[in-house]
């Protein structure tokens, strides 16, 4: 009867061990699973995965295009990979302790950023880009107008917070249309010539492949030597040549003649 009456208990301290034990974080090496992305409507160019891979349409992939992302400046984050994967600005793992009030006991314990998975909407891209992201830098996004104008910041402080999914992402919204239309008139407005940021990423791919046929049917750039011999020709040339100095005055880094002390 006392066997009888054990058992049950015995159930509940196992059913509670298992609960704990599947409450427990567990601390793991495998790779993050990657997001599963929506399609970008009227485009062929899909989001990038977090493995910095580009998967291209069947129409330019049989063709033998690959697509290269640029490297991050920064590099990988050697601490607290985690943060590879997702928009976790400058948070990471801090360490203290818990100091109990009456002795003084210190116990050792760790502050973890707030992680949160979220579905961010991209006005350049037209649909919702899944990310990890952490409650600070979501303020960041509300408060500078969107997912879009927090990835394009130019300042070094805020590509260095994008981490390497973040440049990613920053790489993909940089191939619509509207922000090659916006950095178009950034240029003009600027003076500059127009870039490759006016023409599609499958133009530019195309282009490639024009200047690598043209490479192999040998009409290659020319060589070093070539080129400094073309300069020493252009400098013997100067060399004989007249020139009339003084029609206009150069005013840079011109000292202003000194006053007369009396």
């Amino acid at each position: 009867m006392s066997s009888f009456l054990a058992r049950p208990s015995c159930l509940r301290a196992s059913t509670t061990t298992a609960l704990v034990q599947q409450q427990l974080r567990t601390l793991t090496t495998t790779t993050a699973r990657t997001y599963h992305q929506p399609r970008v409507p009227s485009s062929s160019i899909p989001i990038p995965n977090v493995s910095g891979r580009v998967p291209l349409p069947d129409s330019l992939s049989a063709e033998g295009f690959q697509i290269e992302i640029p490297s991050y400046p920064y590099g990988p984050r050697r601490v607290y990979h985690q943060s590879n994967t997702g928009l976790y600005g400058s948070a990471l793992i801090r360490f203290g302790n818990n100091v109990s009030k009456r002795n003084e006991i210190k116990t050792r314990r760790k502050w973890r950023p707030n992680v949160q998975q979220k579905r961010l909407w991209s006005k350049s891209l037209g649909v919702f880009v899944r990310t990890r992201v952490t409650t600070r830098v979501l303020r960041t996004i509300d408060k500078v107008g969107g997912l879009d104008e927090y990835l394009l910041g130019h300042k070094a402080a805020r590509v260095k917070e994008l981490g390497p999914w973040g440049w990613m992402l920053r790489w993909r919204i940089m191939q619509t249309p509207e922000i090659r239309e916006r950095f178009a008139k950034e240029r003009e407005a600027l003076g500059l010539s127009p870039g490759l940021e006016e023409k599609s990423l499958e133009e530019q791919l195309r282009e490639f492949q024009v200047a690598g046929i043209q490479f192999a049917e040998g009409k290659e750039p020319k060589s070093k030597g070539q080129l400094k011999e073309e300069a020493d020709r252009l400098i013997k040339k100067s060399e004989t040549e007249e020139f009339e100095l003084g029609q206009e005055e150069d005013l840079f880094m011109k000292e202003e003649p000194k006053p007369k002390v009396a």
